[in-house]
């Protein structure tokens, strides 16, 4: 077989990034299992403080707010409640403009839930990648290997090319073990962010609905 001319060469500068990556793999492939620990212990205690709302306590406090429908009694409704404190701050944001018009109003409401959705993205952002990244570092760590592995076996050098399979295997259950870990709490912090803002946004309808009808009455007393 004719070699082509430089494949030599290109094929040693291959081999040789190829093999400085894997200590770079086998530090992130750890900094990925760690960090996926620490987030399911947070998950576990944000679990055990969370407050779930469904549709009944949702309108206890779409109730709440509406009687009398003042933006003091809004304010302090909402500060009573059990509401996440980021939801609480957008509501009492939204109650706390009564003076300017209805589409401005409507507007800064959703700047302010568009805001808060941009929080939970950036919060899922890290174990998304985890889960991306962690099997894929897995199977860098699986590959590197197994080239100086081949050629030991090539050489009859057992111990390397067992040296060498140990190595890849770790990786690779260390890399689906972080992605897995970090898969698990991503789908459930999702769960409970759509659930929050979905809350979010029917209590900021509300809000705007009640000031709305606020500044109506207080317009037609005026003119009475």
């Amino acid at each position: 077989m004719v070699a082509i001319p430089g494949s030599e060469m290109l094929g040693s500068v291959l081999h040789v990034i190829s093999q400085s990556l894997l200590i770079p793999v086998i530090v992130g492939l750890l900094a990925f299992m760690v960090y996926a620990i620490v987030s399911f212990g947070g998950l576990i205690s944000e679990h055990s403080s969370r407050i779930r709302f469904d549709a009944d306590k949702t309108g206890e406090i779409i109730k709440g707010i509406s009687n009398p429908g003042t933006p003091d009694k809004i304010i302090e409704k909402v500060n009573k409640s059990d509401l996440p404190k980021s939801s609480k701050e957008v509501l009492i944001k939204i109650a706390s403009t009564p003076n300017i018009g209805p589409k401005s109003r409507e507007a800064l409401a959703r700047k302010l839930i568009e805001g808060e959705e941009l929080k939970a993205a950036k919060s899922l952002e890290k174990t998304d990648i985890v889960t991306r990244l962690g099997p894929t570092l897995g199977l860098m760590g699986t590959l590197i290997p197994m080239g100086p592995g081949l050629a030991a076996l090539g050489a009859g050098d057992i111990n390397a090319l067992a040296q060498a399979i140990i190595i890849a295997f770790d990786t690779t259950v260390v890399g689906l073990a972080a992605g897995g870990v970090a898969y698990v709490i991503s789908k459930v912090r999702r769960r409970w962010y759509e659930d929050n803002l979905s809350t979010l946004d029917t209590l900021a309808e509300s809000v705007l609905e009640v000031l709305d009808n606020a500044k109506t009455k207080t317009a037609f007393a005026v003119r009475s």
